[in-house]
């Protein structure tokens, strides 16, 4: 096994490490994802927003209900903003969805319906960043540009063993111009694509962040932090956030409904910015002793606790404590901020969190 010195790394890199992986990920990578084979950049750029901290097969079902309500960009931009985060709800980082819908419309509005077709220019539209918009230009217009996401830029700092703190946008910066180094060299639109393709592949199914799979590796040879016997070490990154514990409490408020029988349900929309901003949730209170002040007595000895609800987010535990009440709805505007009483057959329009959409679905059956 060869291994190239530090020093030289970079001088050499270039000529051996992009061939290897443009054949490994023709070989072995992945080419069934639905997005994959397409140089439309809205398919695309829908792609890579979604897969942004969340998984392939999450976002499988996702991209195609998404697609099937919004198959392009003008749709995308016409839609209501309600209706675009009720299709993303449940799969987090709600900015992104909000930024999707924006994006669209500037799109739309600026852009004649077509997408920029360069790196740069890309950048320039709402919650595209560097990588995203490298994605875009590499895969469907054939940019010679590295996208540096979180997986790729594991990759690369062990390759490099690039021991700077990646929590450090210097340092992503300094990797990223690394990366353009190691592209490929006069390369066709197949080849970016591929390329492309591959560090993503890699990242993702051998070069994992526990346990790699280095004996699976098209580069191992090439890969400085094997060379040294500390893969594990790399990429260097100051620790994060620690996470909080908060406990809510959900005012459930319903009302038997004036029109259609069965009860309506009480929503205000999340401030921004904060956690669930712009979608549709009950109250939420920061005790039980807190809720019950909000309650006429006469209803709060009715209420219905139900069981606490864990859901994670990510520098946040909160647990859920759902309390359902029943009150006259002429009342609420005395105690409440503004909302509106929804049925359950609205419910299916609305953004909600997902374990919001859960209790309701719940107490909807």
């Amino acid at each position: 096994m060869s291994v190239l010195p530090a020093a030289a790394g970079l001088d050499q890199l270039p000529g051996a490490f992009a061939p290897r992986l443009i054949a490994w990920q023709r070989q072995h990578g992945r080419h069934g994802l639905p997005w994959q084979h397409t140089r439309d950049p809205y398919r695309v750029w829908l792609s890579e927003v979604m897969l942004q901290q969340t998984q392939v097969s999450t976002v499988l079902t996702y991209f195609d209900r998404f697609l099937h309500r919004f198959p392009d960009v003008q749709s995308l931009a016409d839609a209501p903003a309600d209706a675009v985060m009720s299709l993303w709800a449940g799969l987090g980082y709600y900015s992104r969805a909000r930024n999707l819908h924006r994006c669209a419309q500037v799109v739309v509005k600026d852009h004649g319906g077509v997408f920029p077709s360069t790196a740069a220019q890309l950048q320039n539209l709402p919650g595209i960043g560097a990588s995203t918009a490298a994605a875009i230009a590499a895969f469907c217009h054939g940019e010679r540009v590295s996208i540096v996401d979180g997986n790729v830029r594991r990759v690369l700092a062990r390759l490099l063993a690039f021991d700077q703190d990646l929590a450090q946008v210097a340092s992503q910066r300094e990797l990223w111009a690394l990366a353009q180094g190691l592209l490929p060299q006069s390369p066709t639109p197949a080849d970016m694509s591929a390329y492309t393709q591959g560090l993503m592949d890699l990242g993702a199914t051998v070069c994992r962040r526990s346990q790699p799979l280095c004996e699976r590796c098209p580069v191992q040879s090439l890969c400085q932090a094997r060379a040294s016997g500390a893969v594990t070490q790399f990429p260097v990154k100051s620790s994060r956030v620690k996470r909080r514990s908060e406990s809510w409490w959900l005012l459930m408020l319903q009302s038997p409904s004036p029109a259609q029988g069965g009860m309506d349900f009480w929503l205000e929309r999340r401030p921004a910015p904060g956690i669930w901003a712009g979608l549709f949730c009950p109250p939420v209170l920061r005790s039980e002793a807190e809720l019950q002040q909000r309650v006429p007595a006469q209803a709060w000895q009715a209420a219905q606790h139900l069981p606490a609800v864990a859901h994670s987010l990510t520098h946040r535990e909160l647990r859920l404590h759902p309390v359902v009440v029943c009150v006259d709805r002429s009342l609420v505007a005395d105690f409440l901020a503004p909302g509106e009483w929804v049925t359950p057959d609205e419910l299916a329009t609305l953004g909600l969190p997902a374990p919001v959409r859960s209790l309701y679905q719940q107490l909807a059956s």
